[in-house]
């Protein structure tokens, strides 16, 4: 986890580095590809316990194809 002061630090040189006319444009893109990943990785979690209820549940009848 990083603390206060490491974020500080953190802000500062993005602040030097980017200039002020530059930084709230990088820290909204930035806001938006974690928003992405998150939910990304929520559905990637619903699919996979979807999937997990599947194989120890069994097949159902309407899941079953004819010969």
């Amino acid at each position: 986890m990083i603390g206060s002061s490491e974020l500080l630090l953190i802000l500062a040189v993005a602040f030097l580095l980017l200039g002020p006319k530059r930084l709230p444009e990088v820290a909204k893109s930035l806001g938006k590809a974690t928003a992405e990943y998150r939910k990304a990785a929520r559905d990637f979690e619903l699919e996979a316990i979807k999937a997990e209820k599947e194989v120890l549940d069994g097949p159902k009848d309407g899941d079953r194809k004819s010969p």
